[in-house]
């Protein structure tokens, strides 16, 4: 919402008037979070970062997980 009143303020008073802001964040949101799963699940795949890794050497594991994520998280805010 923040994003939409710095820089698209036609299209969030437009939304806002129309009372579909909540409607289309809820909706952003959702694409959002579901890129996020789909784009973790295949960076951890593409660098295997498997099950048996966790079971093996869960730090290591972690650590892989929470850069895939950071990554993945930048990738999803410049996009959405």
């Amino acid at each position: 919402m923040q994003y939409l009143k710095e820089h698209k303020q036609f299209i969030y008073f437009n939304l806002l008037t129309s009372g579909r802001l909540n409607e289309y964040l809820a909706s952003v949101d959702e694409q959002a979070e579901d890129m996020f799963s789909r784009l973790v699940k295949e960076y951890a795949d593409s660098q295997e970062v498997t099950e048996q890794l966790k079971a093996e050497n869960q730090i290591l594991w972690v650590q892989e997980m929470n850069n895939i994520r950071a990554c993945v998280r930048e990738i999803v805010n410049s996009e959405m």
